[in-house]
């Protein structure tokens, strides 16, 4: 984060950073009523092309520049016109079109700017029927998207599926809302598409903000609880929503929204409101912990360190307020407020009592004139998770910048890391692009294979999900023993269970002790073997490795016949099957080949056969060997790469 501030400041540009601006399209029909699909386009072709590599300017902003140049929104502004706006917005590329219909079919031509090299790049065209129209705006943005230097990781077929549906006279309602300049006509517009499309969590926030601008908290709050975690407008839905419950006196519900936003985005304007919830709470040491997190990650703000002041003194610190208001009068010097409580402190008046914890009748109870008038902390209601994700999206690019010249692995797993990170976010859609990022990189990475199945399984894309099984060779001529690292791997990640089947059983040590660490912090591991295998010598070498692992909590089943079956299978995220015995010469030595595989269906029934194998099995008898025979093991260990 000092990194990429520093860089700001000495005016340099970051790696790897791209902002795009996408104008509502020309409308060169004679068609009546469709002069709202102009700006369906720059709505579709925002949300489609948006990305971790790519920051989409906002409706707003857009529409903002070109007010404050004189132009209003409702005017069509000339090339020159969006040439010099989108420059003093520091655009890297913006998107232009026009679009026509002939009565029968509906046809759009869009083109992309590059801002800093002055090029136009070839037009791009799409066409169909009209009740059609939003996959083609999709089938757009795919190729508009090939043009950018960085290009999706996934196929345009996957691409196009990855869009839930959207009923097309939903999506007029919604465009119909935004482009309303009348509180009644939003109202009118935003409820019909909610009610042709349920499902519409955009058009939600569109009617609970409504709503919230006019003050009818209790209806806003009613839509915006109604989307879900998921939503990529979640973030702004429960900001709003903890606003408006705040409004409301509840604070119970306000402290909640912004507790599950503060794990999402951790922005200080959050950090700063469940201070002040915190506050009306009558939890002043949460208080002052959450204001102090403000100041932290923003020393400029008046406001942030004017409440940690109130905080500070409400808890008997005076001289921690003191200094917070020292600071807050040097950036705010005609504070009256701010005035007022440094008055307090030093004439030596001691703060009200606490109110009752989560008695909202308390928190706006009169004084009487004998306590102190301390000022309300101040909340902030203007939410800016735009910038926050630019901020994120700048540091992002500095990582890549910086992991150019590291090895495909380490590279992958910054990737999965981060989607990891985005999906407890309940960011999936950012989720799945560092997953594809992390496979173009480091197609072996087994982790991200899993995570992208599994994700895609979520979203109900199971053609895809079983996708995602990976052929994984092993051997001399691999720069790594691959099979082998990944079982490794997989018993330290584990977290339920470990199923797992194999004719020869001769861990080395390093697979011997990953098993065994994961048996002794409970996950549930189950070796299916033969009783006697054709191999006499690997089943007298496999005693040892089985003793140490059942006394460590591993069940051990002892077939009544030779199976040669080799299979593997972890949780519920991760199968193997192929041609590895889970023995060190297979392993470490031998050419093999397994195929892993990420679906959940084909998991599942793989575990269930290995699990139907349990009922007909004896257990192993983990009996002390005599000197003789732990002498004989120990010798023939020495060979076991041979074996």
């Amino acid at each position: 984060m000092a990194c990429v501030l520093a860089t700001l400041a000495a005016g340099q540009t970051l790696p790897g950073t791209q902002t795009l601006m996408v104008m509502p399209f020309e409308n060169q029909s004679s068609a009546p009523g469709l002069e709202w699909i102009g700006e369906s386009f720059s709505e579709v072709l925002s949300q489609r092309m948006a990305s971790p590599h790519l920051y989409i300017t906002s409706r707003d902003d857009r529409d903002y520049a070109f007010d404050h140049s004189g132009v209003p929104s409702t005017v069509l502004p000339s090339r020159a016109t969006i040439y010099r706006v989108a420059e003093q917005m520091d655009a890297d590329y913006v998107v232009l079109g026009s679009y026509t219909f002939d009565g029968k079919a509906f046809s759009a031509k869009a083109q992309l700017l590059d801002m800093k090299k002055l090029h136009l790049f070839p037009p791009v065209d799409s066409s169909g029927p009209l009740p059609s129209l939003i996959e083609l705006q999709t089938a757009l943005a795919w190729q508009l998207l090939q043009q950018m230097p960085t290009r999706p990781t996934r196929t345009r077929e996957q691409f196009m599926a990855s869009f839930p549906p959207i009923r097309l006279d939903a999506f007029e309602d919604y465009i119909r809302g935004i482009l309303a300049t009348s509180y009644q006509q939003r109202i009118h517009y935003f409820h019909d598409a909610v009610k042709l499309n349920p499902n519409y969590t955009i058009a939600m926030l569109q009617l609970g903000k409504t709503y919230y601008d006019a003050h009818e908290y209790e209806s806003a709050s009613s839509w915006f609880t109604r989307i879900p975690k998921t939503s990529e407008v979640a973030g702004e839905a429960n900001f709003l929503l903890g606003m408006s419950e705040f409004y409301r006196g509840n604070f119970d519900k306000s402290y909640a929204a912004f507790s599950y936003l503060s794990t999402r985005v951790p922005l200080t304007e959050v950090y700063n409101n469940l201070g002040v919830v915190e506050a009306r709470r009558g939890h002043r040491s949460n208080a002052v912990e959450y204001f102090t997190k403000a100041v932290t990650a923003d020393p400029n703000d008046a406001d942030y360190r004017f409440n940690l002041a109130v905080a500070l003194y409400t808890n008997g610190d005076n001289t921690g307020a003191l200094r917070q208001l020292k600071d807050e009068l040097q950036q705010k010097p005609n504070d009256t407020e701010a005035k007022s409580l440094l008055d307090l402190i030093n004439r030596g008046v001691p703060p009200p009592p606490a109110p009752p914890a989560n008695n909202v009748a308390a928190a706006y109870t009169l004084l009487t004139s004998s306590q102190a008038h301390v000022p309300m902390e101040r909340i902030k209601r203007n939410y800016d998770e735009a910038s926050y994700r630019q901020l994120e999206l700048e540091i992002h690019n500095l990582a890549e910048a910086r992991l150019a010249k590291a090895d495909p692995r380490t590279h992958a797993a910054y990737h999965v890391q981060r989607g990891r990170e985005l999906l407890a976010q309940n960011m999936p859609d950012d989720a799945e692009v560092e997953f594809r990022d992390a496979i173009s990189t480091d197609y072996n990475n087994d982790a991200a294979h899993a995570q992208l199945a599994m994700l895609l399984e979520k979203k109900g894309d199971l053609s895809n999900a079983r996708s995602e099984a990976q052929f994984l060779p092993s051997g001399p001529d691999q720069s790594e023993d691959t099979v082998h690292s990944l079982l490794i791997d997989a018993c330290f990640h584990a977290r339920e269970r470990m199923l797992a089947v194999t004719p020869y059983f001769v861990p080395d040590v390093a697979l011997e002790t990953a098993m065994r660490l994961a048996a002794r912090r409970g996950v549930q591991i189950d070796l299916c073997i033969p009783s006697t295998s054709n191999h006499r010598l690997a089943d007298f070498a496999r005693n040892r490795a089985l003793r140490s692992l059942s006394l460590a909590g591993v069940n051990v089943h002892l077939l009544p016949y030779m199976s040669h079956a080799k299979a593997v299978v972890f949780d519920h995220n991760l199968g193997l099957a192929g041609s590895v015995n889970l023995d060190s010469r297979s392993l470490l030595l031998n050419y093999e080949c397994a195929v892993v595989f990420y679906g959940r269906r084909e998991i599942t029934w793989l575990a269930n056969w290995v699990e139907g194998l349990i009922p007909a099995t004896a257990p192993f008898d983990c009996r002390r060997p005599s000197l003789v025979r732990d002498l004989c093991e120990g010798l023939l260990l020495t060979v076991a790469y041979q074996l």
